[in-house]
């Protein structure tokens, strides 16, 4: 792994990379005791079992197992090889690869990728130019201007012009040495069926750069100018670009959402835009797509609290309620805002103003159950009784669903007021839906707030092992933080371990010393390639062990290894005693009997 890089480099990056920073890029970490906590971002999980230790530089999943170091989590996350991870954990801490000009960040998944991101990012810094500094772009600057876009706004957001021409993106790219036909592949122009060539995708259009979640250019948003269709035309979907997986803004929102704790989720990039003018620079866009499972999950793992900000139209609206489905499924807390009817967020901003958009929107944004009671009001007739009792019975469902108690009494009661309804009736009536809807297991709440399940299950588990594994697990996971220990260990196990794995762990972890490296748990990871391996490593360095080891404590776990295949024999003799017996061979019974005495003396 990484042998093209000197190994005293990779040292040097790992050692000047904080793992906390790195993955905080990704997730939200939350410090507990000595460690950090998240949402782990390789398996779905609603309860953070994703564990980060500052410490000794390493990860790892209790859910899943995942874990290692900083090179491996970003291996694993980008889906990138060694050299890649190494390129950009260099770049990070201003390190100078000396194969640098044969690698450049996440280029190596295949040779079209590389070109991808590159082509991207060029041609945002020239549309961005040909806004900003050119003739071309003076029409397109007053629109942006006229609509409230500033310059520091525009410079921050890279917002360019596509010029009213056919082929100036083309020509731009090949004059770079592109491969046209890569770059129609790319999404970034359209090759004509008829003759072959090809021509620029955006035309006469404003250009919003649409971003990762790391902040490179994979896609863009193109706004025709004033009247046209279609209004809004984005990329195609690519290698390097996935809507149902991009959320528009992150990697400059992620800051704000960190502090404040909370993401806004708007429909669309000029939403964000407009919010970031108002001073709400935590919000993020699904791309006017409807929101997904994989985009709720990655909001999830930045922040628990979402404020959804939709249009106020009947599409909005409809939006807004399955979002706010699937951010709830994710485990978020979901409030959604409001604005009049016929705006969007955009022009509610220029309309009413920033103070007013933060205050009368954001600020007084309506509980989930609020929104939800709102929703399922529109278009009934209340004063049809049957309308009513449908509504009625609609809203007792909605309030099933609620965890907690308080919440539910306080609908219930402001339900029994408004229709002058008995609160038992509707107690008795709500209470009769919940057992329905626990009896067909269609109540998401139940699984949603069992949080510690998972985490019984594993330490269940652990308590189920043998004493001999258990013992094996905490040799080890000493043996990664000592080296007196770990001679200790050789001297008398040596590779006797019971269980396969650990016998390999062990012989790199005397291997690691052997070369006179001190000790550290992350350099040891870097040398094992096998990822299973890998895991467990991470695993065992995880364990909570008394640091302070007498010799008396680790000698009876050497002992626990070394006395089980000397156990499992005596059980095999005791076996063919009994057997002895049964068949009323006395001598041969008695002579096993002796046998097994003499074994349980030998036993350290």
């Amino acid at each position: 792994m990484g042998n093209r890089i000197p190994e005293e480099t990779i040292e040097e990056i790992r050692n000047k990379v904080d793992i906390v920073d790195v993955i905080s890029e990704y997730i939200q970490l939350k410090k507990q005791g000595r460690n950090y906590f998240g949402l782990c971002p390789f398996h779905g999980e609603k309860t953070p079992s994703f564990s980060v230790s500052a410490d000794k530089q390493i990860y790892h999943c209790f859910g899943c197992g995942a874990g290692g170091n900083v090179f491996s989590f970003l291996m694993n996350i980008e889906n990138c090889s060694f050299m890649e991870a190494a390129a950009t954990l260099a770049e990070k801490v201003h390190i100078n690869l000396p194969i640098q000009n044969e690698v450049s960040p996440f280029s190596e998944k295949s040779p079209d990728y590389a070109e991808m991101f590159r082509a991207h990012d060029l041609l945002q810094k020239f549309y961005h130019h040909l806004l900003v500094n050119t003739k071309e772009g003076t029409v397109a600057t007053k629109y942006l201007q006229q609509r409230g876009f500033t310059e520091e706004v525009i410079n921050r957001f890279k917002i360019g012009y596509a010029p009213n021409t056919w082929d100036v993106a083309s020509r731009f790219l090949e004059k770079r040495g592109f491969n046209l036909h890569e770059m129609a592949k790319a999404g970034l122009i359209v090759r004509k069926d008829s003759d072959g060539t090809y021509f620029d995708r955006f035309r006469d259009r404003i250009m919003f750069p649409i971003w990762d979640n790391q902040g490179r250019t994979i896609a863009f948003g193109g706004r025709i100018l004033y009247e046209g269709e279609p209004k809004y035309l984005n990329s195609p979907e690519t290698k390097i670009f996935n809507k149902s997986k991009t959320l528009y803004g992150l990697h400059l929102a992620r800051p704000e959402i960190r502090k404040k704790q909370q993401v806004i989720l708007f429909e669309g990039y000029v939403d964000v835009i407009a919010a970031h003018r108002a001073g709400v620079e935590n919000g993020v866009a699904s791309l006017g797509t409807s929101l997904t499972d994989e985009q709720a999950n990655i909001i999830r793992r930045n922040a628990e609290n979402v404020t959804i900000c939709y249009d106020s139209d009947s599409a909005g609206i409809n939006a807004a309620y399955r979002a706010a489905s699937v951010l709830t499924n994710a485990g978020c807390t979901v409030r959604v805002s409001k604005m009049p009817e016929g705006f969007d967020p955009d022009d509610y901003i220029r309309t009413y103003g920033y103070e007013s958009f933060q205050n009368n929107v954001i600020g007084t944004s309506l509980t989930l159950m609020a929104f939800k009671i709102e929703f399922l009001r529109r278009g009934k007739n209340l004063q049809d009784e049957g309308e009513l009792v449908a509504y009625i019975e609609e809203v007792l469902k909605e309030i099933s669903l609620l965890p907690k108690a308080v919440e539910r009494d306080r609908y219930l009661r402001a339900l029994s007021e408004e229709f002058s309804i008995s609160l038992d009736a509707l107690k008795s009536e709500q209470y009769q839906i919940y057992r329905k809807l626990r009896k067909n297991k269609d109540i998401s709440a139940f699984n949603r707030n069992n949080n510690n399940n998972y985490t019984k299950k594993i330490v269940a588990k652990k308590k189920l092992l043998p004493a001999y594994y258990n013992a094996e697990r905490i040799l080890l996971a000493h043996m990664l933080r000592s080296e007196d220990i770990t001679i200790k260990v050789k001297e008398q196990v040596g590779c006797s371990f019971n269980i396969d794995v650990h016998n390999a762990i062990a012989l790199f972890v005397y291997g690691y010393f052997e070369e006179g490296n001190a000790p550290d748990v992350g350099a040891i990871l870097q040398r094992i390639e096998d990822e299973q391996l890998r895991r467990i490593v991470s695993e065992l360095a995880m364990l909570n062990i008394n640091i302070n080891i007498s010799d008396e404590e680790l000698s009876d776990y050497i002992k626990q290894v070394l006395n089980y295949p000397k156990w499992l024999k005596i059980k095999d003799i005791e076996t063919e005693k009994l057997e002895a017996l049964k068949q009323q061979d006395i001598i041969t019974a008695a002579q096993l009997a002796k046998k097994i005495i003499e074994l349980k003396k030998n036993l350290k």
